[in-house]
């Protein structure tokens, strides 16, 4: 029994030595074609931090314009507000002076 357990210890060992070996050879030819892939690799990353900048800038810009307009959507909306209350205490002022021509007397209501 411990013959086969040792022939099966083996056997594992043999076939993970073989995984290890294979896994090297492959490591090797990537650590073979990395120089060859830098260059472009690094270009590319300088047109995409470029790209990347650029955006950022562009980012920002737009959150200054979207600033100056919730700044002047501020001043609309007081605006309106303004003229709003305006006009409720023109149509007040003018119902409470118009005399009613179906009461007698001219009474205001």
């Amino acid at each position: 029994m411990a013959l086969l357990f040792g022939i099966a210890v083996l056997v594992l060992c043999i076939s993970l030595a073989n995984l290890i070996a294979r896994l090297g050879k492959t490591l090797d030819e990537v650590d073979r074609q990395i120089p060859a892939l830098s260059t472009p690799l690094a270009t590319t990353l300088t047109h995409v931090g470029g790209i990347a900048d650029t955006a950022d800038s562009t980012i920002a810009r737009l959150g200054l314009a979207i600033g100056q307009l919730e700044y002047v959507a501020q001043a609309a909306t007081r605006t309106t507000n303004t003229i709003g209350t305006t006009l409720a205490n023109l149509a007040a002022n003018f119902k409470k002076s118009k005399p009613d021509a179906g009461v007698p007397g001219g009474e205001t209501i």
